[in-house]
């Protein structure tokens, strides 16, 4: 993987830190808990399992950046969605943590070499899984998201 693919990658990762807020722009309280339907999240519920994800990606990272083929176990975000109260989580302070967790990575991914992209961790649920691979997973996770929140938003008339 070229330098310059690598470099553009981690661009692409710390651009999505300040979207994260306007996932949740313009609704009130009652919109932002809001679900669509049964079994669905709102869109607080959305916006802090972004961060959770987000915080748990940054770990197996830093492992598969500093580990030989360190285990990467999944979690059940669900169970993390009811027991960790997304539902009454602040969100500016998730705001304010999903942008600065988004810069600090991008700044050590930044330090790297460009064969450190080419380390892998073997992820519990999809098996083998490398840096690179890590950070466009990342990329596209809030890009999913986005589109699901974006859905919500039609469907509350905002």
């Amino acid at each position: 993987m070229s330098a310059a693919h690598i470099a553009s990658l981690i661009d692409q990762y710390e651009a999505g830190a300040p979207r994260l807020s306007a996932l949740s722009k313009g609704l009130s309280p009652h919109q932002l808990d809001t679900r669509i339907a049964p079994g669905t999240w709102s869109v607080r519920e959305v916006i802090v399992h972004l961060l959770d994800s987000d915080l748990a990606a940054t770990h197996r990272m830093r492992r598969i950046a500093s580990e030989e083929l360190p285990l990467i176990i999944a979690y059940d975000e669900s169970a993390f969605a009811d027991a960790l109260a997304y539902s009454r989580t602040d969100l500016s302070l998730v705001h304010d943590l999903f942008l600065a967790n988004r810069r600090f990575c991008a700044a050590w991914l930044r330090t790297l070499p460009p064969e450190a992209f080419d380390r892998a961790g073997i992820h519990n649920q999809r098996g083998k899984v490398t840096l690179a691979q890590m950070v466009q997973g990342y990329i596209d996770h809030l890009a999913h998201h986005e589109k699901f929140v974006a859905g919500k938003r039609a469907a509350l008339s905002v």
